[in-house]
């Protein structure tokens, strides 16, 4: 299995917090065509999110967590988000993706395709890896909004301290990330209440927060966030600083036993706003 679902472990609220990027494993049908080492998986991963909300069922939601590395398929990309640099025989209506739902290029710019993918290998990844991870998603959400009228997709992610560049000159200083950028298209895919509570939430903790800056949300965040009909959903990243050693990719093990508890206390926190909810 590429992934892994808990359910809750208590009376389970409305939310599901999902961990598409966490996942480090590069299977063995996909290796013909990387050309990516340990340490660049690493480095391009959401290292460790999943360990920050491992206690999401204890907090009553469902947790669903990619086991594979973003260089099988991105999970957090539109299926047609592809270009024929990537794969042979597809189009690129919507323009070009060095890192679309197939990564060519590395987070540092470099090559990570040995060679484009034939038509049936892309087939091949997206029905292994990429179709039954967001069928199961799918699944939690509808369920959800059956029995309790609203669902919350909760999508956690990580990204660099700094907006630093592939390429550029050493003499421009990057800038320094927020710690927490919550994303939701501008405020558009979920109730105002569930985005100022991740806003207010990670704020009182003092940590800085700043809105969609630079992530404003992915294809999940965009394909679930319909508030109109019940479904909403958040992307939070947090900044990689926080809880490990960018440099060698260790954690650091007060960072992450703050941040395990204050993602887990959000959790709980957002299954009780969004309880409160009147439509």
């Amino acid at each position: 299995m590429s992934f892994r679902l808990e359910a809750p472990e208590t009376r389970g609220n409305a939310v599901v917090v999902e961990v598409p990027h966490a996942g480090l494993v590069l299977p063995a049908d996909t290796l013909a065509t990387l050309q990516v080492d340990a340490r660049t998986v690493l480095r391009d991963a959401d290292a460790y999110v999943d360990q920050l909300y491992a206690h999401s069922p204890r907090a009553g939601a469902a947790l669903l967590v990619a086991e594979c590395s973003r260089y099988v398929v991105d999970l957090n990309r539109r299926p047609d988000d592809v270009d024929g640099a990537a794969v042979e025989g597809v189009g690129a209506p919507r323009g070009w993706f060095p890192r679309g739902v197939i990564w060519r290029e590395t987070g540092d710019g470099t090559l990570a395709l040995k060679r484009r993918l034939t038509r049936a290998e892309f087939d091949q990844r997206m029905a292994l890896y990429y179709a039954p991870y967001h069928a199961a998603l799918s699944a939690q959400m509808v369920a959800l909004h059956r029995r309790h009228g609203r669902a919350l997709l909760l999508a956690a992610h990580s990204m660099p301290s700094t907006d630093r560049v592939p390429g550029a000159p050493a003499t421009v200083t990057p800038r320094r990330r927020a710690d927490i950028v919550p994303g939701s298209l501008g405020r558009t895919t979920a109730h105002p209440a569930l985005v100022d509570a991740v806003e207010q939430h990670f704020r009182a903790a003092g940590l800085s927060v700043r809105h969609d800056d630079p992530y404003r949300g992915g294809a999940t965040t965009a394909h679930w966030g319909r508030p109109s009909e019940g479904f909403h959903a958040v992307q939070v990243e947090i900044n990689r600083a926080l809880y490990m050693d960018e440099a060698t990719g260790a954690p650091r093990p007060d960072g992450m036993a703050f941040l395990t508890g204050l993602c887990t206390q959000l959790v709980t926190r957002l299954g009780v706003v969004l309880d409160a909810l009147r439509d």
